[in-house]
């Protein structure tokens, strides 16, 4: 450790203290905490938010962390540590101090603003919070932004590095060119996969029994994590020794499981991460499309394949035997994958998923970059929502209320949703070439791939971004037709579709 490096970890570690008190508050605010608590937490938040900027944006913690840049005896952890450090100086430098803790308060309430409003079906109800969220991002990245560069650019990159508003148009051109029409086509095809066996009364305390049980099995420790029921299904994590993951209980028993397989890759990502980066800067998924390529990987390249259901389906048939009892393991799966023309976002099968998010990237362009306002949203989406998947919504909570991510100021996210899926299906590829990825499955040995993960992917945290996780592991730079490919076979072969 060299000199600057050892004078320089109180600060980092206060700033990490700082920031785990603010992530328990998001968990608490999501999961436990009272419908009244909003405001006065918030000026909790915005006091933390404050003494977090304070804590990484000074002169001596400046001085330092240039200092250390300037080493070349520190280690890779170290060495991404302060990486980490200059770019969250960078970012927060051209932002008044005042004003982040301005916008934290804002956000802190306005969850709870889109809550309300998405509860009763009111837009008006939201608009104007979503307006001042909307103009604090703008007004923040005119701070950031680098003579040229796009606003909405800039909002990217804190999310996904490497990946321009210029190489996401690529990309969703790709999938408009090649996935909508296969989408079209699956509609289009009259074949019908019965899945009324997965709706019906599921007791919450049976659904959280066989829960806990397929989170285990693909690998969630429970003496390092724990599951608790939130609105919006999520992970969050204060280190590699506390992981976080929430689910619901509806009607429909495909719901939470697979929201539970989903929040325990991510799970999984976080447990995996090295001992010697955990709760730094350094110590996160690399990026929020790889993080979530993870998640989707284990939801459903794994969870929605029979070989994967092969070794277990029986526990799922004794835990709801007047539904599953008499339904074959085969039209289970098949039903576990159904496509439709759905509304909801996180209800979506594999084959519409990534229209959802499209619908969410041209709306975020057109916000940020564009002439669209707010009050013209809710009939912009629906268009979009007609335009992509045939489907107009009924009203504004199946509409452009349904996510969450907004009311947090969640602007350039919606894509790594996309990528993600599309990073996974590129490591599902090369994996297949690695193992015998099916075999494994129908053996039970889960293990084996995800130990894989862990080594080429998860323990590195911030070590490597996302293109040279890629690139390191496949030996390819990201490649968008594997993920084609993936949804071609696939949906192809269910839905009896001629090969092309």
């Amino acid at each position: 450790m060299s000199r600057a490096f050892d004078e320089l970890k109180p600060y980092l570690d206060r700033a990490m203290a700082l920031n785990t008190a603010l992530v328990l508050f998001e968990w608490d605010n999501e999961t436990l905490a009272p419908e009244q608590a909003g405001s006065l937490t918030g000026n909790v938040i915005g006091i933390l938010s404050g003494e977090y900027f304070q804590a990484v944006n000074n002169d001596q913690v400046i001085r330092l962390a240039e200092a250390c840049s300037r080493e070349n005896d520190l280690t890779k952890a170290e060495a991404a540590q302060v990486r980490e450090l200059l770019k969250e100086i960078e970012k927060l430098s051209h932002i008044p101090r005042e004003e982040y803790q301005e916008y934290a308060r804002l956000t802190a309430e306005s969850a709870r603003v889109w809550a309300a409003a998405k509860n009763a079906d009111d837009f008006s109800r939201f608009a104007p919070v979503l307006k001042e969220i909307i103009n604090w991002q703008k007004k923040f990245a005119g701070y950031r932004a680098k003579p040229g560069q796009k606003k909405y650019d800039v909002m990217l990159e804190d999310y996904e590095p490497g990946f321009s508003v210029e190489r996401l148009d690529e990309f969703f051109d790709l999938i408009r060119k090649e996935i909508v029409p296969l989408f079209k086509s699956v509609m289009e095809s009259g074949v019908e996969i019965r899945d009324d066996f997965l709706s019906g009364s599921f007791p919450d305390s049976v659904q959280e029994k066989i829960g806990r049980f397929v989170a285990e099995y693909v690998g969630f420790d429970f003496s390092k994590g724990v599951m608790a029921v939130s609105a919006h299904p999520f992970t969050t994590n204060l280190h590699n020794k506390d992981v976080r993951i929430t689910t619901h209980y509806t009607d429909r028993l495909d719901s939470s499981l697979f929201s539970i397989i989903h929040e325990a890759g991510h799970g999984l990502y976080e447990f995996g991460i090295r001992d010697d980066l955990t709760q730094t800067m350094a110590g996160q998924g690399a990026s929020m499309g790889m993080h979530e390529s993870q998640s989707r990987f284990f939801e459903n390249i794994v969870g929605r394949s029979l070989s994967f259901w092969k070794p277990v389906y029986g526990k799922l048939q004794e835990a709801f035997p007047e539904n599953l009892g008499q339904v074959r393991l085969e039209d289970f799966v098949k039903a576990v994958n159904k496509a439709s023309a759905g509304f909801i976002r996180t209800e979506a099968d594999e084959l519409s998923y990534s229209l959802h998010v499209l619908v969410r990237y041209e709306l975020e362009k057109e916000l940020i970059e564009g002439d669209l306002s707010v009050d013209a949203l809710p009939e912009a989406w629906a268009d979009k929502y007609e335009q992509y998947l045939g489907i107009r919504p009924r009203n504004v909570r199946e509409g452009v209320l349904q996510d969450i991510h907004w009311s947090q100021g969640s602007f350039g996210y919606f894509p790594s949703y996309a990528l993600g899926s599309a990073f996974g299906a590129q490591l599902y590829y090369h994996m297949k070439e690695e193992m015998d990825f099916e075999g494994l499955l129908e053996a039970g040995k889960i293990s084996v791939i995800r130990e894989y993960l862990r080594e080429h992917v998860h323990q590195y945290g911030k070590l490597k971004d996302s293109r040279s996780i890629l690139k390191c592991t496949t030996g390819e730079d990201f490649n968008p037709e594997y993920y084609v490919r993936y949804l071609k076979e696939k949906y192809q072969k269910l839905y009896g579709l001629s090969q092309n």
